[in-house]
């Protein structure tokens, strides 16, 4: 026989005293606590500063921060123009002053020429002027042509005809000088530069512009503008070209709204078109172009995602009709069968019942499977 001697049943208590209790552990090593310190008075806590906690959101977890506040997002900069720059009336005359200082131009040079003596005799005979020796070509009659011809051609030169859905920017030596808007033959200061500005209602249709789904398909997409000059200063001297700053407009705005393809959830196209509407017209509003509507016209995917994403909405309408047909089957075997047991025209224990299920699943569906186009 063997003696085996667990270390657990030793007792290590001091000779002539109690023996300790048994050790739960191999090698257990204890310390003793002396019991005064156990029941010493304690001071008082200092107080210690904490800083604020702050709670920031963990990556990854979705939890909403309690303590911080949300930042503040910047405003996104506005387009600025001068602004004394803004559209003001030109003064302009009736083309009757016009009319009238080309003709007291035109009669000081037959006035002059007459008294200079070298109107022919033909003109004296269509005016019936009496004949004149004239005093020969002066100093005087010289500054009388240049009087005459200068109004004459001052009052000719100025004249102009304003149409409807049409006007004039006017500038001189680079400054603005105001805007004609007014319609019919009137005079204006022939120093001045006319640029012409149409402020009728246009249509502009882009080209393929790069644009994203919800989801974050690239897309390709057309958009069609309403607009019009609202301020023709600020858009002939603001812009260069209105056209240009509307496709930038638009390629940015694309870049914030998402967009559907035709087919998507209701009213989603709507939204998008909305959108883009106030963020192009917040951004022409200054130059001077009102945009009354951004609306997507066609929707494609992107050239090199096409055919991939053509597929899986094959495969999606796919399995929708699928899914369709295979609801419809089971709604009408199920009224099949109710109506037998109900009108007690047959009496199915459960694998009769299933029996029938089955045949009729099976004829429905090949029914069905014949019948479609």
């Amino acid at each position: 026989m063997s003696t085996t001697t667990s270390h657990t049943s030793e007792s290590d208590g001091p000779p002539g005293g109690p023996a300790r209790p048994a050790r739960l552990i191999q090698n257990e090593a204890t310390t003793e606590i002396p019991v005064h310190l156990l029941f010493r008075d304690d001071p008082d806590p200092a107080p210690v500063p904490v800083k604020p906690a702050v709670v920031g959101r963990r990556q990854g977890t979705g939890e909403q921060p309690r303590l911080r506040r949300p930042a503040d997002v910047p405003k996104r900069p506005v387009p600025e123009v001068e602004p004394g720059l803004v559209e003001r009336p030109a003064r302009v005359l009736p083309g009757a002053a016009g009319v009238l200082a080309g003709a007291c131009g035109a009669a000081g040079c037959v006035a002059t020429s007459w008294w200079a003596g070298v109107l022919p005799s033909l003109a004296l005979e269509a005016l019936r002027l009496p004949a004149y020796a004239g005093a020969g070509l002066g100093p005087a009659q010289w500054a009388a042509y240049a009087g005459a011809g200068a109004l004459g051609l001052f009052g000719l030169g100025g004249l102009a005809r304003g149409r409807t859905g049409r006007a004039w920017v006017l500038d001189l030596f680079g400054r603005y000088r105001g805007t004609v808007r007014r319609s019919g033959l009137l005079w204006v200061n022939p120093l001045l530069l006319r640029r012409r500005v149409d402020v009728r209602l246009r249509h502009w249709r882009s080209e393929p512009v790069p644009a994203a789904d919800g989801g974050g398909v690239a897309l390709r997409v057309v958009v069609l503008v309403v607009w019009r000059v609202r301020d023709t200063a600020r858009a002939m001297l603001g812009v260069e070209d209105h056209e240009t700053y509307l496709r930038e407009c638009v390629e940015a705005a694309l870049a914030r709204v998402p967009v559907e393809m035709p087919g998507g959830p209701r009213g989603a196209g709507d939204a998008a078109a909305d959108a883009l509407t106030r963020l192009v017209a917040a951004d022409a509003a200054p130059v001077g172009l009102e945009v009354f509507s951004v609306q997507p016209v066609r929707v494609e995917y992107a050239p090199e995602i096409a055919a991939a994403m053509h597929r899986r909405r094959i495969a999606q309408l796919d399995a929708r009709h699928r899914a369709s047909v295979l609801t419809s089957v089971v709604d009408s075997v199920e009224d099949t069968v109710t109506r037998l047991t109900m009108r007690g025209l047959v009496e199915l224990d459960d694998y009769e019942r299933k029996v029938l299920v089955k045949d009729l699943t099976v004829a429905f569906c090949a029914g069905r499977g014949e019948t479609a186009p």
